[in-house]
């Protein structure tokens, strides 16, 4: 069995130039390659149009290009919202969304296939981890997003399936990639990362030196109730995942944004509205309140808007700024995990009947 050929799409420009110029080319050739693998995103090393036969030869012999097929499309009628079902090369499926503001288009990504973190309102973990993405294979939901959409992208969201921390070198890598000058040069102002509460990579995070939004899922005011909806809260006590957000803060002056999916019954009385403002008052956050998307493998149910107007008005009175979710594409099914989950299932049934 050969070698396996290097993934030359999650290489940074001085790795490829690195590279080059161990072969005996000029480093030139090098930006020029990088360019057309993250400035045009192409798919094939033949699309290198000013790159010599020769060249596009060898990296033909020696390296993969990494590109995503997209398996199946929903649009939304209600918005323009699209969710995209990616298949990865080894044929593993993931999902993306591209979604429109006023302020710019956005792209939420995924950074594993699957998830084992185990929160229990969460379609993503339902059959576990999978595999990590590759830098190559984050990258590249936004060039194929920007390229079946005809619209340039300028936010990103990673916060689609997975749990980026639990990928945590690929998703650096990930991160100097799109925002590399001669690639696409996106601002990682416009780059927001989720995470569960992995602390001691929330902590090298912060050593980072990036403007990146950090996004906690914190979804309960006290250790008992996170741990009911995350199993991660059993390994990560509530007061260190607040540490470490505070140190991400003091490390990078960037706000903390704190992801709070409201579950009826479960973590929506004003009695843990109460909870979650003594517990961030006075911290440079913003909460945002996500009506949780009920899934049917789940007895879980979205709280009613009533509850979910009057949580927020309770947390305003602790003087936290507070916004609700706006449900972009729920008529597809755009949160989490959702188009993914339906995807595995009738391959399922499709092979057993097979």
């Amino acid at each position: 069995m050969g070698e396996e050929k290097k993934d030359i799409k999650s290489l940074s420009l001085a790795e490829v130039t690195e590279e080059f110029l161990a072969m005996g080319e000029k480093k030139f050739r090098a930006l020029q390659v990088f360019e057309w693998l993250h400035k045009r995103s192409v798919t094939e090393f033949g699309q290198m149009t000013n790159v010599s036969a020769g060249l596009r030869e060898t990296l033909e012999k020696q390296y993969k290009l990494v590109s995503l097929r997209e398996v199946r499309r929903l649009a939304s009628a209600q918005d323009e919202t699209v969710k995209f079902l990616f298949a990865l090369p080894d044929d593993k499926v993931i999902e993306s969304v591209f979604m429109k503001y006023k302020h710019g288009n956005s792209v939420c990504i995924s950074s594993q296939a699957g998830c084992r973190m185990g929160c229990r309102f969460c379609a993503s973990t339902l059959g576990g981890l999978e595999r990590n993405l590759t830098a190559s294979e984050m990258v590249e939901q936004i060039y194929r997003i920007q390229e079946l959409t005809g619209e340039r992208v300028s936010n990103v969201v990673v916060m689609g399936t997975g749990e980026p921390m639990d990928n945590y070198d690929n998703l650096i890598r990930f991160l100097h990639l799109i925002s590399a000058p001669e690639g696409q040069g996106m601002s990682l102002r416009n780059i927001t990362v989720s995470t569960c509460g992995i602390v001691e990579n929330m902590r090298r995070f912060a050593e980072e030196g990036l403007p990146v939004t950090l996004a906690l899922s914190l979804h309960a005011p006290n250790d008992e109730a996170r741990k009911r909806l995350m199993p991660v809260a059993n390994r990560y006590a509530l007061k260190d995942v607040l540490a470490a957000c505070d140190y991400y803060f003091k490390k990078t002056g960037r706000r903390i944004s704190y992801e709070y999916s409201l579950v009826a019954g479960e973590n929506d009385t004003e009695a843990e509205a109460d909870a979650l403002g003594k517990l961030l008052k006075g911290k440079n956050c913003h909460v945002n309140l996500i009506p949780v998307n009920p899934i049917k493998e789940r007895e879980y149910k979205q709280s009613s808007f009533k509850n979910v107007l009057n949580f927020r008005k309770r947390l305003e009175k602790y003087n936290i700024n507070v916004t609700i979710r706006r449900e972009l594409g729920a008529d597809i099914g755009a949160a989490c995990g959702q188009l993914r989950k339906s995807h595995l299932d009738l391959s399922e049934i499709q092979g057993e009947e097979a």
